[in-house]
């Protein structure tokens, strides 16, 4: 069997293994299905424990051209204004993990990507293939591809996404568990906003059943706000970037600050969709079996609350890289040692996130301690050294 690994999902994940895969030495069949590479969402917040892997790719200049890197976060009340806390990011991040904080454009990330990707003699893309069905034979994977030929790999990653089949394949388990949540995402030019809403930081508004993040991105000329209310979808739950007007998330902000009323409002277009996961990972088996592995939100779809989504995709395939360049080990043990390093960490995550969202949009005595201990610990309480440093 030629020596290759085949990666189903051509998304953040997939090209950030593709890449992985060919530092490793190892060449790359990759399967998309759609028809043309590109990324749909908003923004994506990258924290210092991604960015150094970013850097140890070599797209330390690639990123610097297409990112934002705020200097503070800031926490605030949503319905007073009110600052909560704050966190030094910029320098203090630097020099404490290594790396800065950043914040970019989905579709930057992934165009960064993927330029990189093409730019590995050994890495193969092919747009339009959907994977129907695979074999693992115990020493390399036979993948059947709908209405084409049958591939053969070392190894099948799958890196595509929530409603992966590959996880369908190999796990046979329980679709995607809707959480109730609403996601209310939108990108305006920061000049085509009043001066006093513009914002080259991090700002996190807290209220009851709600919260709303802002950040910059592409190099700070645009602002990206999420908006997360409590809701249930209204029509098909795979059809996620619906188009929607701002009046139904006005709506949901009720007494909010006057400030974040005016942001809400001067942003014309808005995309929603409703937040699905899986419960936190349970073992080792659901990051790999056999000559199989999954990757990003193939193996532990989470919630924002940690803005470290694509962040545990990027590091899962910086891990894959590791065990892929070991030599002399069969696939089964590179994948499995693989599968033992990543689920505990993902598992973490996952719960942290699920707490985070609790957290977030605490009402009564909940809400009362969280802006208490907030004021009073502040960075303590918002620094996370324990992801940060990987």
């Amino acid at each position: 069997m030629e020596k290759q690994i085949l990666i189903v999902g051509g998304g953040i994940g997939g090209l950030a293994a593709a890449l992985a895969c060919s530092r490793a030495d190892w060449p790359v069949q990759l399967l998309e299905r759609t028809h043309e590479f590109g990324e749909v969402g908003a923004g994506i917040q990258l924290g210092p424990n991604v960015v150094r892997i970013l850097y140890r790719w070599g797209l330390a200049d690639a990123l610097k051209q297409a990112a934002a890197f705020p200097e503070m976060l800031r926490v605030r009340s949503a319905a007073s204004g009110e600052e909560l806390g704050r966190l030094r990011l910029g320098e203090r991040a630097r020099a404490r993990y290594g790396a800065p904080y950043a914040t970019i454009h989905r579709a930057d990330l992934h165009k960064l990507l993927l330029d990189a990707v093409q730019q590995q003699a050994d890495v193969q893309l092919h747009l339009g293939l959907w994977l129907e069905s695979f074999v693992d034979t115990g020493f390399g994977v036979q993948a059947k591809v709908l209405d084409g030929p049958f591939l053969e790999a070392q190894a099948l990653v799958g890196a595509d996404g929530l409603w992966s089949t590959v996880r369908h394949l190999l796990l046979k388990d329980e679709k995607p568990r809707v959480t109730g949540h609403l996601a209310y995402r939108a990108l305006i030019a920061q000049r085509d906003l009043p001066a006093y809403l513009r914002s080259q930081q991090v700002t996190v508004w807290l209220g009851p059943d709600l919260h709303v993040v802002q950040y910059p991105v592409r190099r700070g000329h645009w602002l990206n706000v999420v908006a997360i209310v409590h809701g249930e979808v209204k029509g098909n739950v795979h059809d996620w970037d619906h188009a929607t007007h701002g009046s139904d998330l006005q709506a949901a902000m009720g007494s909010a600050c006057n400030r974040l009323q005016d942001l809400i409002g001067a942003i014309p277009d808005w995309r929603q969709w409703g937040l699905c996961d899986r419960a936190p990972m349970a073992g080792a088996h659901e990051q790999a079996q056999g000559c199989v592995a999954l990757l990003g939100d193939a193996a532990h779809p989470m919630r924002p609350y940690m803005a470290q989504g694509a962040g545990m995709a990027i590091e899962d395939a910086a891990c894959l890289q590791r065990m892929l360049a070991l030599s002399d080990l069969p696939m089964v043990q590179r994948l499995q040692q693989y599968a033992n390093e990543r689920w505990k960490r993902n598992a973490r995550v996952q719960a942290r996130s699920i707490r985070n969202g609790e957290i977030f949009h605490a009402k009564g005595l909940v809400r009362w301690g969280r802006d208490a201990s907030m004021r009073l610990l502040g960075e303590r309480i918002l620094d996370v050294p324990w992801l940060y440093r990987g």
